[in-house]
């Protein structure tokens, strides 16, 4: 991970509260859900990590052990030795369709509400303070997600453009609401990228990504705004759209 990467995890991996083991534990797992920390990537030493977390040493050595028992990471000794990501197990299409079920049309409403709220309200502020190199990082992104070669790796890409737009707002708060979204979608977020009928061709997803950036760029914080609450609308009712036709099938 280089420095960009570990300033941009850095922002959104820090603790609210010290001495909270199941925060940092949480912390953890979402940002290894987003890819923030890869399959097989070793974690910064514990001193080094426990300062990015904002948590003492004993605090981040609790939670390591706790995400070790879970079989999240895995520990090994020797002079090459440290904690190392595990590979996670791939979710079935079966099992995303049977998660999207589970949520009401209420809960995907509220989620869009929130999500339109803080991406637009980032985007906004990432038009009036962004600079180069959170322009240059946004289309990175943009990139991963046109190259990426499974629906995860889409998934996550599509992810860290929408943090990495509250990163570039430069708020500490639009940054963890964002992350915490995208945790608390989870899988089912894998959804978008399903190869059915009515799905959106990654290429206009690409469109949407370089439409928010340019208007980010061009410091026209309205225009972000209102692309990126379009962009979330657009995905939210994809979801929606998807729940009923599940439904309706397993009624017939």
């Amino acid at each position: 991970m280089n420095e960009s990467s570990m300033s941009t995890t850095s922002n959104l991996i820090r603790v609210n509260q010290e001495g909270k083991t199941e925060s940092v534990t949480h912390r953890l797992i979402q940002m290894i859900d987003l890819g923030l920390f890869s399959e097989g990537q070793q974690l910064p030493n514990e001193t080094a990590l426990a300062t990015q977390l904002g948590v003492a040493t004993v605090t981040l050595r609790d939670a390591l052990a706790v995400l070790r028992e879970r079989g999240v990471i895995e520990t090994r000794r020797g002079r090459n030795g440290g904690s190392f990501i595990c590979a996670s197990p791939k979710v079935s299409d079966q099992d995303l369709f049977d998660q999207l079920r589970e949520m009401s049309p209420l809960e995907l409403r509220d989620l869009a509400d929130e999500h339109a709220a803080i991406l637009g309200a980032a985007a906004r502020l990432a038009a009036q303070r962004a600079g180069p190199e959170q322009h240059a990082r946004l289309a990175t992104l943009i990139d991963a997600l046109v190259s990426a070669e499974d629906r995860r790796e889409r998934r996550r890409a599509n992810a860290r453009f929408h943090i990495e737009v509250a990163v570039a707002a430069q708020s500490v708060r639009l940054t963890h609401c964002e992350a915490r979204l995208q945790a608390e979608l989870g899988d089912v977020g894998e959804l978008l990228w399903l190869p059915c009928a009515n799905q959106p061709d990654i290429h206009s997803v690409e469109w949407e990504h370089k439409a928010i950036l340019e208007a980010i760029v061009a410091n026209n914080a309205n225009l972000a705004g209102a692309l990126a609450e379009a962009h979330v609308a657009r995905g939210i009712r994809h979801l929606s759209a998807l729940r009923l036709q599940q439904i309706a099938q397993g009624e017939s």
